[in-house]
């Protein structure tokens, strides 16, 4: 049986091929713009595909130190930057009185 727990979402973050946070995706994306590119960080001459919707310059650096940058995939360096632009969006302060609830 599932838990019918009601989740609140206070703020948004995000990385994604049109841009670095909501902002300017969501401009990218009004402006009819598209993510897809082609692939410039490897070479292609072996795969049929020459074309991804590939995340172009991220710097975790705001968000992430240089010793965890090197032991996390981009992924999750992804991830790690859209959940503290979210809690920063938000004003979200985690303390002892919330943390449990967050």
């Amino acid at each position: 049986m599932m838990n019918k727990r009601r989740v609140v979402i206070t703020g948004l973050g995000m990385v994604s091929p049109l841009g670095l946070n909501v902002e300017s995706t969501w401009q990218a994306a009004l402006q009819g713009q598209s993510g897809v590119r082609q692939i410039t960080s490897f070479d292609t001459e072996a795969y049929a595909t020459k074309i991804a919707a590939l995340v172009p310059n991220f710097d975790p650096s705001p968000y992430l130190n240089p010793k965890e940058v090197r032991k996390l995939d981009t992924f999750v360096q992804f991830a790690v930057a859209v959940g503290l632009q979210a809690m920063e969006d938000a004003a979200l302060t985690v303390t002892q009185d919330n943390a449990h609830r967050i």
